[in-house]
């Protein structure tokens, strides 16, 4: 019988805005169109020409807010405040995903971009929030968002994770490259009933690329899948 790829993993490591809750819950669109005001707000750019600074700095940065940083010298507060002011309630329980992430063997993590406060929030809307070890938001990594390497590393020290021994889900492939190189298996979490990531041209993933193991767009089956071979 052939052993499952999982079978070594003892710590799962998930993104969470379009991983742990579905893309079409667009409730991340509410934070990107809090970003575009924000940035309007401050360069007082009409409207089209924020959303393309603000696009711009995700691509060169990172996050918005890294490239509002270095280039507008913002202080971070304000900001994550303002973005993540948003309506969690068009998200709904999913006793299914917390029931496969508590069945998992070893300990489970959130890694995200956002702030811990906007992880929870999002965390009690599907009912999953005592199932993780660790939250690892923006501020605990210091500002320096993925797809940094250093990022990676500070979360895994901080929690004392064995790469070879972890498993992360993403929803962008660029940020399983670090993830991928450090020995972990590998994620991507596309949108539903797809298997592509229909982003941007230069985000765009059809989870063929090396640093990719394995692709889904049902998280909660994916990981009963996973159970039933780690059982079996």
């Amino acid at each position: 019988m052939t052993q499952s790829p999982f079978a070594s993993i003892e710590s799962w490591v998930f993104d969470l805005d379009n991983t742990l809750y579905p893309h079409h819950s667009n409730l991340f669109d509410q934070i990107d169109q809090k970003m575009s005001e924000f940035v309007q707000k401050l360069t007082g750019k009409p409207a089209e020409q924020a959303r393309e600074l603000q696009v711009t700095y995700y691509k060169e940065y990172g996050t918005t807010l890294r490239g509002l940083m270095l280039e507008h010298d913002i202080e971070p507060d304000e900001f994550l405040e303002y973005v993540h002011n948003i309506d969690h309630s068009v998200l709904a329980p999913n006793p299914k995903l917390a029931d496969a992430i508590n069945q998992l063997p070893g300990k489970c993590y959130i890694m995200t971009n956002g702030t811990r406060k906007h992880a929870v929030s999002v965390a009690n809307r599907l009912g999953i929030t005592h199932h993780f070890e660790d939250i690892f938001g923006i501020m605990e990594a210091g500002l320096i968002p993925k797809p940094a390497e250093e990022t990676y590393r500070l979360f895994l020290e901080k929690n004392g994770i064995h790469p070879q021994k972890a498993a992360m889900f993403e929803d962008l492939s660029r940020n399983l490259v670090v993830p991928n190189s450090l020995g972990m298996r590998t994620v991507l979490v596309v949108p539903d009933g797809t298997r592509e990531v229909f982003r941007e041209d230069w985000e765009l993933s059809n989870g063929t690329e090396p640093h990719v193991d394995f692709v889904t767009d049902h998280l909660d089956g994916f990981l009963h899948d996973i159970l039933g071979e780690l059982k079996s």
